[in-house]
């Protein structure tokens, strides 16, 4: 199944690396969150992706463009301009790169890839969050249901140490990242071709008029995720991430 990854924003929330790369490119144990988020799809068979650029949109093309070079040793020539790789990377996902608009919202960058998509279902997430989403299960949910868009729902992060409580007493002290109470859009959508038809040029926003729109048809359900998920907003968030994966406990390490 084709997956569709938006990768064109400009991050100023993590403005400490997004004033000179994008933000999908900002690295969690030397590789683009990016990259961790396509080897997450990629581990369960799906490995046909299209990405939604903008902002800094070459800087993304460049790395794809030279992804064998950059992620292996090699052996050159000089004399024949011959070059040897060795220990290549293993990757053999397919790419397709498309500038989808510098100021393009959410929603619009997803209808500029209609074409290429076509009218097959399709799986969607954004180019910052990381998770250990079973995708077989998601996808099984999806077809279960029969409605047009299934979006993950997730436990949001913590900023702060959760407390629960019986009465005024502290019962559970936890600094963790993640609440176990209410839920959040986490990304890890499943989407049928007719929400193209939902979606009115670049300005619009992905969240707001398409899936209010589908909330209101009673075609949108929510796919409960009670694992590990983050996002990377701040450089707390990438900080945190990149200590786990450090430490060899990143839950969306595959």
């Amino acid at each position: 199944m084709k997956v569709v990854i938006l990768a064109g924003g400009f991050g100023t929330r993590l403005s400490e690396y997004t004033e000179t790369i994008p933000k999908p490119m900002v690295t969690i144990g030397g590789r683009p969150i990016l990259w961790h988020i396509m080897r997450t799809y990629a581990h369960y068979g799906h490995k046909n992706f299209y990405l939604a650029l903008g902002y800094k949109a070459e800087i993304i093309k460049e790395y794809f463009l030279h992804y064998r070079s950059l992620n292996a040793d090699f052996t050159v020539d000089l004399a024949s301009g011959v070059v040897t790789p060795h220990q290549a990377d293993e990757a053999d996902w397919q790419v397709t790169l498309v500038h989808t608009g510098l100021k393009s919202m959410t929603g619009g960058r997803v209808k500029r890839l209609q074409s290429f998509i076509g009218s097959e279902p399709f799986l969607l997430t954004y180019g910052d969050g990381v998770a250990n989403i079973n995708l077989t299960k998601l996808l099984a949910f999806h077809r279960s249901h029969g409605k047009m868009v299934t979006v993950t729902a997730v436990h949001p992060g913590a900023r702060f140490g959760e407390l629960e409580m019986d009465g005024e007493q502290v019962i559970s002290f936890q600094e963790k990242p993640q609440t176990t109470q209410g839920w959040i859009n986490g990304g890890y959508f499943v989407v049928e071709p007719g929400f193209f038809d939902l979606i009115e040029g670049d300005q619009m926003i992905l969240e707001r008029e398409p899936l209010e729109h589908v909330a209101r048809m009673g075609e949108l359900m929510a796919y409960q995720h009670d694992g590990f998920w983050q996002c990377m907003d701040t450089k707390r968030d990438r900080d945190m991430m990149e200590e786990l994966w450090q430490q060899r406990q990143a839950p969306w390490r595959v």
